[in-house]
């Protein structure tokens, strides 16, 4: 699955400190406003210790991850929806994401410059609000009259043409769309379209590197505010600290973990919050050239989930052989799992699980 999550913000809030470090790619990053004009974008694995696991025990030539795309797109200003710092082509970049990571400042720094000329995460999480709510108003109100012409003479467009005005009172409260609540027929007739602020949205404060544990960090409370409000997601980190991790090895980063008090990186924590908000699970295949992690959605039937191997698997699918995760390590074979009874054999109607290992049978 080619899932792609945008990190925005105001300018000089940490972004591309952040990308550089989730990537490890060296981001252009500098103390100035719009440093990142085009979108850097990179491929990261996901990290699943099962997956090690499930290597060693198949003595498997090698393994794959599952992955995903993280977008480092240029800062946000006051008037992106009406074109201000180039802010057209920066909302279009963030249409291309399935999802949002919402990077915002929490610490001070005479050295680095705020664009607004003062930290304040609530009102600098709302500039980014408001200008993709008035880019979806933008759009919804283009959108509107269209349907109207088409529901005269098309009954199943008038459901459409209701949920979007639904949909348009509430973005003229100034409220995100994933804070509206629609049933599943509402959530049907609009899915066509892409609403920037209907989006997943994982806010992440960042603070400075001796902030990481402090639990009473004004800055990241009023961030945690925001994101309750929206019913968002929202983690602390520190940018700097992660690109001085991303430079070392396993072992001087678990070391350089113990020493900050940190029992994983914050990279782990946002790829993994990432996966959850998008509602993925992750399965195995395993064998003697790779252990392989797939990306699928929840409640993915099997056939489906074999499609994401090859299209032919789903056309030509005929049963899936499947063995919980935790089975197959203590049986440590597949062959034993059998023999004790742990391989179920699954049609077409059953629904995959985190950590499944299968084999599938197709014709």
């Amino acid at each position: 699955m080619n899932l792609k999550v945008g990190i925005v913000g105001l300018p000089n809030v940490g972004k591309s400190t952040l990308f550089s470090a989730i990537t490890r790619n060296q981001a252009e990053i500098a103390n100035y406003p719009f440093c990142t004009i085009e979108p850097n974008e990179a491929l990261v694995e996901l990290p699943d210790a099962r997956l090690h696991v499930l290597q060693t025990l198949a003595q498997s030539e090698r393994r794959i991850h599952a992955t995903i795309t993280f977008v480092d797109i240029a800062g946000l200003v006051k008037g992106a929806s009406e074109g201000q710092g180039l802010g057209n082509k920066f909302l279009n970049n963030i249409r291309d994401c399935d999802m949002i990571l919402h990077c915002v400042r929490c610490f001070d720094s005479q050295d680095i410059i705020h664009v607004e000329g003062r930290v304040h995460p609530k009102d600098d999480a709302e500039i980014i609000n408001l200008e993709l709510i008035l880019s979806d108003l933008d759009s919804i109100n283009s959108i509107i009259p269209k349907i109207e012409k088409v529901a005269r003479t098309n009954k199943e467009k008038e459901a459409t043409l209701e949920t979007l005005k639904k949909m348009q009172r509430h973005l003229e409260e100034s409220l995100p769309l994933r804070a509206l609540k629609l049933n599943t027929e509402e959530l049907k007739s609009v899915k066509e379209y892409n609403f920037l602020t209907s989006k997943p949205v994982l806010y992440v404060g960042n603070v400075a590197e001796n902030d990481i544990l402090s639990t009473n960090n004004p800055y990241v409370n009023a961030l945690e505010e925001v994101a309750k409000i929206e019913s968002a997601a929202c983690l602390t980190i520190s940018a700097k600290l992660e690109e001085e991790l991303s430079q070392l090895s396993g072992d001087e980063a678990q070391d350089f973990l113990e020493i900050c008090g940190l029992t994983e990186s914050g990279l782990n924590r946002i790829i993994r919050k990432s996966f959850e908000l998008l509602g993925l699970i992750t399965y195995f295949t395993v064998g003697e050239k790779e252990a392989r992690a797939w990306t699928i959605r929840k409640r993915t039937l099997a056939p489906q989930a074999a499609g994401e191997i090859h299209s032919d698997l789903e056309k030509q699918f005929i049963r899936a052989e499947v063995i919980a995760y935790d089975d197959f390590v203590s049986c440590k074979t597949r062959t034993i799992a059998k023999e004790k009874g742990l391989a179920r054999t699954e049609g077409k109607t059953y629904v995959v699980k985190d950590g499944d290992v299968i084999l599938f049978f197709h014709g």
